[in-house]
């Protein structure tokens, strides 16, 4: 029984603590393969001492203060690594000196909010920041951060293991930005997290429609970025996003797993208490100057979740939001979605034309959902023939089963059996 709530107490412990031990291990040792080797050595201590000795008022300190003791261990044995642990250790200590204490429960300082900045490093690529996101901040396994990025275990390892040696060979420090910096670094991270959240939102391939444990563990580490930059009205904003657009899920598939479209959903599944939380987030987000096109996107999802019905929703207001958007952040996909809302506010064949415009310009040349827009207003225009051709061109772009199943039923509606 000791040894059962020993193992349990462990898992609790690093099931919610795991990103603190490798952050504060990371930040004073200076290397994420320490920290892990140690944190894991830690954890094998653990589950052989606390079935004798007990659980410890504090655990995450006695894990803490056991993986330092093992580290330093490991380091003395080591001359060649300790001389270069030494190296980053005065670089990452003259980078962070003017940095502010920072304080945790426990008296245990709160160092994740370093990691998310050197995980998410600039000189890093975009895969391997998502990757390391994923590995060390969310607590997802190298098995586990393949599923995710749908590739062989094997290539995930190599990819974790070439950005670690990166962050090593470029002497990337394990800081946060100093606020003059803080602008140029932080986007960085919130496209991160954005972007495991939208593959949880909708998966690019698969026989499922939702990930929820990705869309889960983006909106985890949108509010532990949240308390940790409480002043940072784009981080507020893309919690917000997150909340108000996950707020649907339980709508968006029926029993069977089956896509059910934003005009067809059971508004009365959606997740009140996520849209009030997304709603309260977006006020400050919006307030003052300098808008971020988190905050506006935000501000979208929040009038599709206030509109009682898809009849009444305020497509004008929602028009304007992405012509602000569009301005902050000049993207293809930002057009297409204001597209999308302009044929609400205007008709299908002003959508339409703007559609063809970016199949044109080639920019989203790939991208299922533009023919699948495209054959969505040329249906509603009675153009059966050009509509059946682009719902066509959809299904061999589309990745995801339901979402191919629901473009499959279109066609069908249209060609017949």
């Amino acid at each position: 029984m000791n040894e059962q709530r020993a193992a349990r107490s462990v898992e609790a412990v690093f099931r919610e603590d795991r990103s603190r031990l490798l952050a504060l291990l990371a930040a004073r040792f200076g290397d994420l393969d320490l920290a892990e080797e140690t944190a894991s050595e830690a954890i094998e201590a653990a589950l052989a001492r606390w079935p004798v000795d007990g659980v410890p008022d504090k655990p995450l300190a006695w894990l803490l203060t056991t993986a330092r003791r093992k580290a330093i261990d490991r380091i003395r044995r080591d001359r060649a690594y300790a001389e270069r642990l030494a190296v980053l250790q005065v670089e990452s200590d003259r980078a962070g000196a003017a940095a502010p204490a920072r304080s945790g429960f426990d008296d245990i300082p709160d160092e994740r909010l370093q990691l998310f900045f050197t995980c998410c490093h600039p000189a890093l690529s975009a895969e391997a920041r998502t990757a390391l996101t994923l590995r060390f901040l969310a607590g997802l396994t190298t098995p586990e951060v393949a599923r995710a990025f749908l590739v062989p275990q094997a290539t995930m390892a190599q990819r974790i293991v070439r950005a670690k040696r990166k962050i090593r060979s470029a002497r990337i420090p394990f800081r946060v930005p100093e606020p003059d910096e803080l602008p140029a670094r932080l986007p960085s991270v919130l496209r991160v997290l954005y972007l495991v959240f939208t593959e949880g939102y909708a998966a690019s391939s698969g026989t499922e429609l939702l990930r929820p444990d990705l869309a889960d563990e983006a909106i985890r580490l949108a509010r532990i970025l949240h308390r940790l930059l409480p002043q940072e009205r784009e981080v507020a904003g893309l919690l917000a996003l997150l909340l108000l657009t996950d707020a649907r899920r339980a709508a968006r598939t029926d029993a069977a797993g089956n896509q059910v479209l934003l005009e067809d959903q059971d508004r009365t599944r959606w997740d009140a208490d996520r849209i009030a939380e997304g709603q309260r987030l977006v006020v400050p987000a919006l307030t003052g100057p300098g808008v971020g096109p988190y905050a506006v996107q935000a501000a979208i999802a929040a009038l599709h979740d206030e509109a009682v019905a898809f009849e009444t929703t305020d497509w004008p207001q929602i028009v304007a939001l992405y012509d602000v958007l569009l301005q902050l952040e000049p993207s293809p996909l930002v057009a297409l979605n204001r597209a999308v809302a302009l044929a609400m506010r205007d008709g299908p064949e002003a959508g339409l034309v703007l559609l063809d415009e970016l199949t044109a310009a080639g920019e989203l040349h790939g991208y299922h959902l533009l023919p699948a827009a495209r054959a969505d207003l040329l249906r509603r225009l009675g153009r059966t023939a050009e509509a059946a051709a682009a719902y066509r061109a959809a299904l061999d772009l589309v990745g995801n089963e339901p979402e191919r199943a629901t473009l499959a039923r279109r066609l069908g509606e249209l060609t017949g059996p």
